[in-house]
């Protein structure tokens, strides 16, 4: 049986547990809770158990709430929260005629394919999902090619987000790249061309990289089609 229905990651937060330990028990825990206990390594089992005798005891009041939804986990809100702190940047809100941030819009369409796709976001999933890094890279470059190229500060806008959300969120930028500023921002026409080519991609990769969608059934949705609010 699954233990309780929803984890506790701000309490073992609250009792001194590490950043890196905090991302592992949030992952493994997701996992658990799709997959169950025996598809873990005994490692990992053991670690739940450890965070779990750590916790303090729940009143027995009933059970909690249900799943968490694709908004709520931690990898879809570390890609709303970049988001949100690009298109509240002096960057993009100073950008006037219709131009947009090529970022926004790649992220914009990573967020509707997992609405879409519903992956389970667990630990398997997280980590195939960092392919998508060299992915986004190779977007952006494309953008720029096609558009004028500003600068974001990347850094200070993961630093305010950790201290607002989760101190473990990484950087989007591959830590390779030439211009680890760059902020590609394209004219509405090349926007809308843009906006086709990622999506075609992003629908695909998110299909065929996180393994809880291998035997997924659903056909791409329509264009017009967007997650609800």
């Amino acid at each position: 049986m699954l233990k309780g229905s929803d984890n506790r990651v701000d309490e073992l937060k609250a009792l001194g547990w590490s950043a890196e330990d905090l991302r592992k028990y949030e992952e493994l825990w997701e996992y658990r809770q799709r997959w169950g206990a025996i598809n873990l390594e005994r490692e990992e089992r053991e670690f739940l158990r450890k965070a779990e005798a750590a916790l303090p005891r729940r009143a027995a009041n009933g059970k909690g709430g249900g799943r968490k939804t694709i908004q709520e986990k931690s990898h879809y809100r570390w890609l709303a929260a970049q988001l949100e702190a690009m298109r509240s940047s002096p960057v993009e809100t100073g950008l006037e005629n219709g131009r947009i941030g090529a970022w926004p819009i790649v992220l914009e369409e990573e967020l509707r394919a997992l609405a879409y796709y519903e992956p389970v976001l667990g630990l398997p999933d997280t980590l195939k999902a960092k392919a998508l890094t060299p992915a986004r890279e190779r977007w952006i470059e494309a953008a720029a090619a096609s558009g004028e190229t500003l600068s974001f500060d990347f850094p200070g806008a993961l630093e305010a987000i950790r201290q607002s959300g989760t101190s473990s969120w990484k950087s989007l930028r591959s830590e390779t790249v030439e211009n680890p500023m760059g902020y590609p921002v394209l004219d509405p026409e090349d926007a809308a061309s843009f906006r086709a080519m990622v999506r075609q991609e992003v629908l695909a990769l998110t299909r065929s990289t996180f393994p809880s969608l291998a035997e997924t059934s659903k056909s791409e949705p329509p264009d017009d089609w967007q997650p609800s609010r």
